[in-house]
This record gives C-alpha cells, structure tokens and sequence, in this order.
C-alpha cells in the first residue's frame, strides 16, 4: 500500500473504505495506482471477513480520468502490454459489493471506474462524462458497454460522441447513479448503506450481486434459470432459518385493532 491508494478498515462491520489519494492531478489514474487498485480489489475479495467496500476520492474529485502523461507518446503494442483488461477485471469480478462514494470529477476512466461498482453515491455537485472523443481516443474501461446498459443508446451515444459533461441529477434521472446527496453527506451515507449491506447474511448477497451482474450478459431465460438454481441453494443455510424464525417471532398477529394481518385461510381468501 503506497500513499496513492489509503485503506480505511472496520472490521467490527466488514466494511473498507479504499481513498484514492492522488490530489495535485484530480486522482487521476496512472498505471501505478491502477495496479495497486487490482490488487487491493484481489485481496479484499478474498478475505471472508470483508462484507462491503467503499470506494472514494476527494470532495475535489472521485477520479478525473487516466494520466495522459501515460498516454501521450505510447504505442499500440505498449498499451496492449499493460494488460489494461485484467486491472478493470479485478474490479469487475470481486465477489463483494462496491460501493463508488462520489464528490466532484468523475470523468472518463473515472466515470468507468465509478460504473465498476455495484453502486454509486453522488454529490449534488459531481460531474460524470467520457471525453475520450475530445483528445482523439475512445473509451477503454467499459464505457461504451456500460454506460450503454445503464442509460441507454441513445444518450449515451449523445455522451460518448461529444465528450459532454453530465451533472449528477441528470446523471440519477437517467438511471447511472444510485443516490445523490449533499456533498458533505457522500461519504458518510455511503458507509452507511455498506454498514446495512454488510449486515445481511453474505451468500444471499454474493448470489444476488452474481444475479444482476449476470442479467446484463446473458438472456431473460437463461437468467431465470439461474436464478431459481441460487434460489433452491439458500435453503441450504442455516441462516436463513435463523433469521426466517427471528421474522417470524417477532411478527405481530394484528397491525392495528382495526386491520388484522392475515394469518388464518380465511383471511386471505378474497
């Protein structure tokens, strides 16, 4: 770990907070820092005990795109060298959910980072794009399959194509951010939601995070399939017989003296 990247844990929760720490240039990513972020997503996923991670920038920037120190004199055969797709792939196939807490510039490889995790807290004042366009080059971190998937063809041909910038409530409105907040609550509302997810029973959220991340690659069908299969499988756990008895228990038999839960045949015949 390097003064790049900072690594916050809680282990009482299992949640990880990941910061990336490069300031001077809006975080941008060099292939230094992504190395140390695909390896950092290797080992947090390997680790039973880590339930959740946050990742964050500053209130400056979440991250203002890759280094085009990096990029500007480098050939073909050195960028296929950097094996660019095995770094995002780190990210993309951790098991445990990821949470992007996002202030200020999310833009190109940061935007891509940011669509990376499972979900993303914004800012009011963020801002998301791709401007690859503007400087000759095209995304490479997933943008044109992912924004696509999360927002559509159509406006995310108008993002891609322009390099346009994208404020964070039209950014919620068009489905490519979870939640937005003040910009002093992104980060302690995204610990939040990762301390409430941390909480559930871990292999119903693996499967369902398997689920969704699936539903975008494959058929409605083969989906379903797959679904009902993980399904069977959580009744193979002891903890959801622990927490359906705990539910149970405490349930009561009547929410008001005038509206009684159905809890006899009778009741639930219409």
């Amino acid at each position: 770990m390097t003064d790049t990247l900072l690594l916050q844990e809680w282990p009482a929760d299992g949640v990880v907070l990941l910061r990336i720490n490069r300031p001077a240039v809006r975080n941008a990513l060099n292939l230094a820092l992504r190395r140390e972020i695909a390896a950092q997503f290797h080992e947090l996923g390997s680790r039973q005990q880590v339930r959740c991670i946050v990742l964050t920038g500053n209130e400056k920037a979440f991250c203002a795109g890759a280094d085009l120190n990096e990029y500007v004199d480098a050939t073909p055969v050195e960028i296929i060298s950097r094996n660019m797709h095995l770094l995002w792939g780190a990210i993309s196939e951790c098991p445990k959910p990821v949470i992007a807490a996002v202030n200020g510039y999310a833009l190109g490889g940061g935007c891509e980072l940011a669509m990376h995790a499972d979900i993303i807290i914004a800012g009011k004042s963020a801002i998301f794009g791709q401007p690859e366009v503007r400087v000759g080059l095209i995304p490479g971190g997933g943008a044109t399959q992912r924004l696509t998937r999360a927002i559509g063809k159509f406006a995310a041909m108008k993002l891609l194509l322009t390099g346009a910038n994208l404020g964070a409530p039209e950014a919620h409105a068009m489905g490519l951010v979870s939640h937005i907040v003040d910009d002093d609550q992104v980060l302690p509302e995204a610990l939040k939601l990762a301390n409430e997810i941390a909480g559930m029973p871990p292999l119903a959220i693996r499967q369902i995070k398997e689920l969704v991340l699936e539903s975008m690659n494959g058929s409605l069908d083969a989906g379903l399939r797959q679904e009902r299969k993980a399904f069977q499988l959580m009744f193979s756990t002891e903890e959801k017989t622990a927490r359906i008895r705990t539910f149970l228990a405490k349930r009561p038999t009547r929410d008001s003296a005038n509206h009684p839960l159905p809890n006899r045949k009778e009741d639930t015949t219409p």
